[in-house]
């Protein structure tokens, strides 16, 4: 079982009704700020598309289902609200930002294959 950095009363209502997401454990169980997100059409209807990692996952640990989680949006607004401005963005957008007190940049990404 995993242990999260942020425990459940410490989640506050930030954003509601945006759907799912899947962040790495290095967000939310290391506590990393996001570095590094991106949009991709939805897997289902509860998806909202969006992929939140540190930006420091290789491609080994991205490979191993266990290192990522399915989550609400508010849940990871709550690990790093910088992400909340750009929740709206379409799908496609991609944004990283150098250190984790820089500015989200947009960048061209293309999403991995499943």
């Amino acid at each position: 079982m995993k242990k999260f950095f942020l425990e459940e009363k410490d989640i506050e209502s930030i954003i509601e009704g945006k759907g799912a997401c899947i962040a790495t454990d290095r967000i939310t169980v290391d506590g990393e700020k996001v570095r590094f997100m991106y949009r991709e059409e939805p897997d289902n209807e509860h998806d909202s598309g969006w992929r939140f990692m540190a930006g420091d996952e290789d491609e080994e640990y991205m490979d191993e289902p266990a290192n990522h989680g399915v989550y609400d949006l508010n849940t990871i607004a709550n690990y790093d609200r910088d992400i909340v401005p750009f929740l709206d963005a379409p799908v496609g957008a991609a944004f990283e930002r150098e250190t984790e007190d820089s500015e989200f940049q947009k960048i061209e990404f293309e999403a991995p294959e499943d």
